[in-house]
């Protein structure tokens, strides 16, 4: 019996250590499985990161190619510093934004020339037609070249008012530029890097001037340099002191960033000032307005209907009657009534003139802005004259007999 339980016993604990040797053998391969799998996982993992990288790289690589201008061989060096990079090119041709006529590109240079050609044309065939009907040939030489002198000063002052308003328009947009620039700088970007990358379309016609100092920045300019050249292109002196302060800054090397912030917000402050300026002095720009507009052309047209009357009246009139029975003498009026209209329209155009630089000045500080309002006034100011003229002489007429 005893030896029949002591087998028992022993046979007990060999299929436990038997079970706990499987087990072990189970605990195992599951923890090489688990290796495995935690392996393949970190391998995997390891490809994930690998191809993010690639990625990225490749992603930047594409955004700084539109800035990097390609390797070329010793030999082709100086061609290719006076070539463009394509993308740099595209952006610019696209920023610019050229008018169109028949679905064809023209320049400004080619528009003014048109036009030019077009009202020459036109006074040629008004002049020989005005020739024709009166038979005057030097009213109507005078004409034609008072015609093409008053347009040509026009496509001057259209070419000058056209920069200006460009110019006024990148003041506008240059406190939100520099405001970005300096969100670039925040950023971690380098300062040549942050200003390329600044040029957005919403700048117009700023960003033309960005890129062009990226490209001379890409062909080895010093960024100081090209900085100055671009606040001499542009020609605004507020734009030019800024800049003045961005290159002190960039030599100096202090915190760009927060320099650039204070600046916009600063300029901002300015514009809301000169706006405020503006509005407080609206009222003087209109009674100018008025009164060069409509009050003045309307008295010179009372005093040419009032000389015509005088001379139409004592025309009629004896002067042996006049000097016996009057204490005075009343001689005929010598002032021709077509030297009184030519004077009167030649006064109300250089008021119109001298007006538009008066209101340019007290509206904006700058005579060049009241430019706009010339041509208006000198149209209003004739057609209130010849018009009124008719209406006077026609009541006086009525009124008179």
């Amino acid at each position: 019996m005893e030896k029949e339980e002591g087998r028992k016993k022993h046979e007990k604990k060999m299929g436990e250590l038997m079970e706990e040797i499987v087990r072990a053998e189970k605990n195992k391969a599951k923890g090489e499985r688990a290796a495995d799998k935690k392996a393949e996982v970190k391998k995997v993992a390891e490809k994930t990161v690998f191809n993010e990288k690639i990625a990225d790289r490749t992603a930047n690589k594409k955004v700084e190619d539109k800035f990097v201008l390609p390797e070329k061989k010793p030999e082709e060096k100086i061609a290719s510093e006076k070539k463009i990079p394509e993308a740099v090119k595209a952006k610019t041709l696209e920023n610019q934004a050229p008018a169109r006529k028949f679905g064809k590109k023209y320049s400004e240079k080619t528009t003014t020339l048109k036009l030019f050609a077009y009202f020459l044309m036109a006074m040629l065939v008004l002049t020989m037609l005005y020739y024709l009907a009166t038979k005057n040939a030097r009213n109507s030489f005078v004409i034609f070249s008072v015609a093409i002198l008053l347009f040509s000063v026009y496509l001057v002052m259209r070419k000058r008012l056209k920069r200006y308003y460009e110019i006024k328009k990148m003041e506008d947009v240059f406190p939100d530029f520099i405001s970005l620039m300096s969100s670039n700088l925040r950023a971690g970007m380098t300062v040549d890097r942050a200003l390329i990358l600044s040029a957005r379309k919403e700048f117009y016609p700023l960003d033309k001037e960005i890129m062009q100092v990226g490209k001379d920045i890409l062909t080895a300019r010093e960024i100081s340099g090209a900085l100055y050249e671009m606040g001499q292109r542009i020609g605004s002196d507020e734009i030019r002191k800024t800049i003045q302060l961005l290159i002190s800054g960039i030599r100096s090397g202090g915190n760009l960033s927060v320099l650039l912030e204070q600046t916009s917000n600063n300029m901002r402050e300015r514009g809301f000032v000169k706006k405020r300026a503006a509005s407080n002095v609206l009222m003087y720009v209109i009674f100018i307005f008025f009164a060069v507009a409509i009050g003045a052309p309307m008295l010179f047209s009372l005093s040419s209907v009032l000389v015509e009357m005088m001379t139409t009246i004592f025309a009629d009139v004896p002067m042996s009657e006049t000097a016996t029975n009057m204490p005075f003498t009343i001689s005929s009026i010598n002032i021709s009534l077509n030297f009184v209209i030519y004077f009167s329209a030649a006064f109300i155009i250089v008021s119109a003139i001298l007006a538009s630089l008066i209101l340019g000045l007290v509206s904006n500080g700058n005579e060049k802005d009241g430019l706009k309002y010339m041509i208006p006034l000198i149209l209003i100011g004739l057609v209130v004259f010849f018009s009124s003229r008719m209406v006077l002489a026609g009541y006086f007429a009525r009124a008179f007999g």
